[in-house]
């Protein structure tokens, strides 16, 4: 479903006049199955957040191509309604001075009946109809990232891009987001690409595992075979859940 081949990124280093480069991307090359959850975990700077947002169409890789069922992800209509993203910074990705409902119904303009999908959206993320009405302040900051996921299950994508979706939520409210988003992922038959640097989370929703390393692969493996993991690297990174 999603294809990535031979993707590079590279930023500027050291001002905006010098001609110096970082890369970021490595020769990247990968693919998400239909209704597959994919975990990508990398400690931080390994560059996954910046893989996230060309998956999202955000930025363009300067080498390479992602597509989407066989189109280009940078192409705006392959992905509206398609791709969606819950992001790490819950408090940012709602607009303060829009209601609950409003900003559910943001991805929904000008289809109708969009109004009365609000009621379901919102209980099928745990929350009552009466939340429609309120605002980002009055909300705990599992409800706030509950509502962005409400918003991004709206155009029932194919495909959800979750970067760090669940990293700044208490831990006693993460392990419910993430049963949130299994049940989702059924109902809809999504595809999943789980950012993270949280291993636990990654082998507790993802079927398959991606790790990330100085913005190269080190090794995909399936979540059942961790043990399994091959370089030095994965292995440690994965002492945290696994006694080899």
């Amino acid at each position: 479903m999603l294809v990535v081949k031979g993707v590079e990124k590279s930023y500027t280093k050291g001002g905006f006049f010098s001609k110096e480069k970082q890369k970021i991307l490595n020769h990247i090359s990968f693919e998400c199955r239909h209704g597959e959850c994919l975990g990508i975990i990398g400690e931080s700077g390994s560059g996954k957040s910046t893989l996230g947002r060309l998956l999202l169409g955000i930025e363009k890789p300067d080498r390479g191509h992602i597509y989407f069922e066989g189109n280009k992800v940078e192409e705006r209509s392959v992905r509206s309604g398609n791709i969606s993203a819950v992001f790490q910074d819950y408090t940012s990705s709602i607009n303060p001075f829009f209601t609950v409902e409003t900003a559910i119904m943001e991805p929904l303009k000008g289809k109708k009946a969009a109004k009365s999908k609000v009621d379901y959206l919102l209980k099928q993320v745990g929350l009552h109809p009466s939340y429609k009405k309120k605002y980002p302040h009055e909300l705990s900051g599992g409800e706030v990232q509950r509502v962005c996921i409400a918003r991004a299950i709206s155009t029932e994508p194919k495909c959800i891009v979750l970067d760090e979706a669940i990293s700044s939520l208490d831990v006693s409210i993460q392990t419910q987001v993430l049963d949130l988003l299994i049940e989702l992922k059924r109902i809809y038959q999504m595809s999943y690409l789980f950012i993270t640097h949280d291993i636990q989370a990654a082998a507790y929703i993802c079927d398959r595992i991606m790790i990330f390393r100085h913005g190269q692969i080190e090794e995909i493996v399936p979540t059942e075979q961790l043990i399994d993991v091959q370089s030095a690297y994965a292995r440690k990174l994965l002492k945290k859940v696994i006694t080899f």
